[in-house]
């Protein structure tokens, strides 16, 4: 099982050290975790994934280049045109597309067929916690739900998940519905402050996820 630790702002180089499989780092202002700095330079195993809400092709095209970013995670209202927008964009990886993730929100119950527009035009799905932000709410939704998924589409779990999860995730990767569970993503549960992350928890808990 892979691993994306997301809101990276002030210790990233500390948590690459880590070696999780994705770093997040946040593009979307009113967010307490909107990056704006250097990215350091990171081992090449690890993808850097710019996370967006609604911005404008033309932002997201000129933050990919600038931060040579490997993906992308759309939690906006993005459409299947706009992911189609995307798709073509190389820049400095020739050989290769952008990957693109998009979010999408669940508390007790999903519509499913909200998913098949997007098939064909995202790589990833990600389910999050539907709350007041678009992310980074701190809790988590009814993975229950999940029982339900009806297509092949890699996935990441994302929402609230911390140390506190072991258990529940131990189990969930045991049963059916993480056959396509792709990576898990935590962010805000495992931070001293908003970009911060403790680097000891997020330790323990790479030995949850790999199991």
């Amino acid at each position: 099982m892979k691993l994306k630790v997301c809101g990276m702002k002030y210790n990233p180089e500390e948590v690459a050290a880590l070696q999780p499989h994705y770093l997040g780092f946040i593009f979307w202002e009113p967010s307490s975790r909107f990056f704006s700095g250097e990215i350091p330079s990171l081992p090449k195993e690890i993808k850097k994934i710019g996370v967006f809400v609604d911005a404008t092709i033309a932002d997201v095209t000129a933050i990919i280049e600038k931060y040579n970013l490997d993906g992308v995670q759309l939690h906006g209202h993005e459409s299947t045109e706009y992911c189609l927008k995307l798709r073509p964009v190389r820049f400095s990886k020739p050989d290769r597309s952008i990957e693109i993730i998009k979010v999408f929100s669940i508390k007790d119950e999903f519509d499913f067929s909200l998913l098949t527009p997007f098939e064909a035009v995202c790589d990833y799905f990600l389910f999050d916690t539907k709350g007041k932000l678009p992310g980074g709410n701190g809790y988590a939704f009814n993975w229950s739900v999940l029982e339900d998924y009806p297509s092949t589409k890699p996935y990441f779990l994302s929402g609230g998940i911390g140390l506190e999860n072991r258990e529940q995730i131990s189990a969930f990767l045991k049963r059916p519905e993480s056959k396509y569970c792709h990576a898990i993503d935590v962010n805000s549960s495992f931070e001293s402050k908003p970009g911060l992350k403790k680097i000891n928890e997020l330790k323990e808990f790479m030995k949850v996820v790999s199991g």
